[in-house]
């Protein structure tokens, strides 16, 4: 039976965006910057689809990101008009699959699936009306035939919707594609699949062929979905322009070309369209362009030919040099033709590898330096281990005599281990040093020279952790800090408290515990007779040492779930609740702990096991 819809509220419509992840090792593009942060008219694609999405009345889209949902978040900037939700598979799920985790907990009608990566997004209406229209279960909507020879694969637009009542015949899990799996028990169960042509290609694209294609076909749908404003220079040509652009007069222009904010383009350049010319991309004296798309920030210097080719944000193209139908990344090496104005025309081309600058480079600009960024962190590194050696050396002793502290010994390499789990989402962070560093870097010695004079360990302690905290800002800059500022505070569960803290805590603490195993014990039906903090239970006598105050088991699970509350995908009050719970809970295990310990104690005797038994019972609360 169809499930018949005879209107179709867009609030009763959850969109599903497949974003996926990188292409590691096919495109280069797609291996360094997701797809769906292309560049399209100055936005990414991603942004421009939510943006139009909103723009046609859609409230909610659940954003299937793959392993690349720190990135996609925080490169996308919308309002608050529509509402994203990020899914983020640990394993692929595939469109039919995607569709099931995207309904999970929602009351939808309807399911509209879309690539993130469409150079002109179609209108949503034409598309519900289609669905309506075709009576069915599931719409699958194929590109314009403008070209008879196009293949299936051609058409296939990857833009379906489909209804709820769909998702039974979807698995609970597992991957499961909609035109392999979905379609055929579809077609099994007596359900309706129809198909409905697009009013205009959608330009979808996975790699950077299918992306230049698809741009350079639409460049009257890009500027005119973008409200670019045309700026005809002559009748030859359509220019359509952003704002503060500079064309010299002596530079060419022919053919449909697109040029974003802040363009320069120099004397004698050619530009052949269709071209998509990103923001702040200069092209200097006598260069051509060919029916290219250049990024944001590029410099494309003297006499450079660029021939259906991307080129990748802040790439700097050396004079002289010519590439042919590449897709180039940042940080890559490309083969081009190079020459110099003396010999171009006596010189046979030779193929020279062209450094490409890349974007770590760019950010702290020290082209010039190149080997001293790697070097830097390393001698940093040496230096410190060097300065703080004594301090390391006491905090290692501490670690090693004292329980309450031993749990500090595995928070180093577990914040290592946290900062690995993070590796793509900070090479992706812009590096700007930060002065304000240097500052908290002195502040921090000025503590370490008061803690050596007042002989006050906790001070030289924490100066470790400020000292870190200050280098990362003062070499990398706010946005990387922000990025790991929360791995930095766990550094600060590798200290222990100062002596005065640890005392003024740990008698309370004591007595606190030895009133809560006694109340645990008489609720349990046991005569109980307490003097102090002795616990006298039928003919056997359990002390509540200071070891047993529980501040060993609070330092460890306050490590532990530090640890979870940093690895987890949760919202920040979801983590502060986990964070906050290791308190309550330690405290809970630690009196479970001493009411079992104290029970066992009126049943073994002997020093031997008693020990065993009180070992085990802190091993078992763990």
């Amino acid at each position: 039976m169809v499930q018949k819809i005879n209107s179709l509220p867009k609030d009763k419509i959850k969109t599903v965006i497949l974003a996926g992840s990188r292409d590691f090792g096919r495109c280069p593009l797609a291996s360094r910057l997701p797809a769906a942060l292309w560049p399209v008219a100055g936005k990414n694609a991603l942004e421009s689809l939510l943006l139009h999405l909103a723009d046609q009345g859609i409230k909610k889209a659940a954003i299937c990101a793959g392993h690349e949902k720190s990135l996609l978040a925080d490169s996308i900037h919308v309002d608050e008009s529509i509402k994203i939700e990020y899914l983020e598979e640990s394993l692929p799920a595939g469109t039919g699959g995607n569709i099931r985790e995207a309904a999970r907990g929602s009351d939808y009608s309807v399911f509209l699936l879309l690539p993130s990566s469409l150079i002109c997004p179609p209108d949503i209406d034409n598309l519900i009306n289609e669905h309506i229209k075709g009576e069915s279960d599931l719409t699958v909507f194929l590109e314009p035939d403008l070209n008879c020879s196009s293949d299936s694969a051609e058409l296939a637009s990857g833009i379906y919707i489909c209804n709820s009542s769909l998702l039974d015949l979807i698995p609970e899990d597992g991957y499961f594609d909609i035109k392999e799996g979905l379609i055929p028990k579809m077609l099994l169960a007596g359900k309706k699949v129809h198909a409905a042509k697009l009013p205009h290609r959608a330009g979808g694209f996975r790699d950077c062929h299918e992306y230049l294609r698809e741009a350079l076909e639409n460049i009257h749908n890009i500027a005119q979905l973008n409200n670019l404003k045309l700026n005809n220079r002559n009748g030859s040509c359509n220019v359509w322009a952003g704002e503060e652009i500079y064309i010299d007069p002596a530079a060419r222009i022919v053919g449909d070309v697109i040029l974003m904010d802040g363009v320069r383009i120099s004397e004698g350049a050619v530009i052949i369209g269709p071209a998509l010319i990103e923001k702040n991309v200069t092209i200097s004296k006598d260069s051509i362009i060919v029916n290219s798309i250049i990024w944001n920030d590029a410099t494309i210097q003297d006499n450079c030919s660029i021939d259906h080719c991307v080129l990748d944000y802040k790439i700097n193209l050396e004079p002289f040099t010519n590439v042919l139908e590449q897709c180039v990344a940042s940080g890559t090496k490309i083969l081009t033709k190079s020459s110099n104005k003396s010999n171009a025309k006596n010189t046979p081309a030779r193929k020279t590898p062209v450094k490409i600058n890349n974007t770590f480079t760019d950010n702290l600009r020290v082209n010039t330096l190149e080997g001293i960024k790697f070097l830097a962190p390393v001698l940093i590194f040496i230096s410190f281990m060097w300065s703080y050696w004594p301090g390391l050396k006491d905090l290692w002793n501490t670690w090693m005599r004292s329980d309450e502290y031993s749990s500090g010994l595995l928070v180093p390499f577990l914040a290592v281990y946290i900062l690995w789990q993070r590796r793509q989402m900070i090479l992706q962070v812009p590096l700007k040093p930060a002065i304000f560093g240097l500052f908290i870097f002195l502040f921090a010695q000025a503590l370490r020279i008061f803690g050596l004079f007042y002989l006050y360990g906790s001070a030289e302690r924490l100066s470790i952790v400020l000292s870190i905290a200050g280098i990362v800002l003062l070499l990398y800059g706010w946005k990387l800090f922000i990025k790991v500022s929360t791995v930095l505070l766990f550094l600060f569960l590798m200290l222990p408290w100062p002596n005065r803290v640890q005392s003024a805590i740990s008698l309370p603490l004591q007595s606190v515990s030895t009133s809560s195993a006694v109340f645990c014990l008489q609720v349990m039906g046991f005569d109980i007779i307490r003097e102090g903090n002795v616990i006298h239970i039928g003919n056997a006598t359990v002390a509540v040492a200071e070891a047993c105050n529980g501040l060993r088991m609070i330092t460890a699970f306050f490590v532990i779930t530090g640890l979870v509350a940093l690895l987890i995908n949760r919202t920040w009050w979801e983590k502060l609740i986990v964070l906050v719970s290791s308190l309550p809970v330690a405290f809970l295990c630690n009196t479970l702990r001493l009411s079992i310990t104290a029970i066992i104690f009126t049943i073994i005797k002997g020093p031997y096991w008693e020990k065993v038994f009180n070992d085990f019972g802190g091993y078992a609360m763990m």
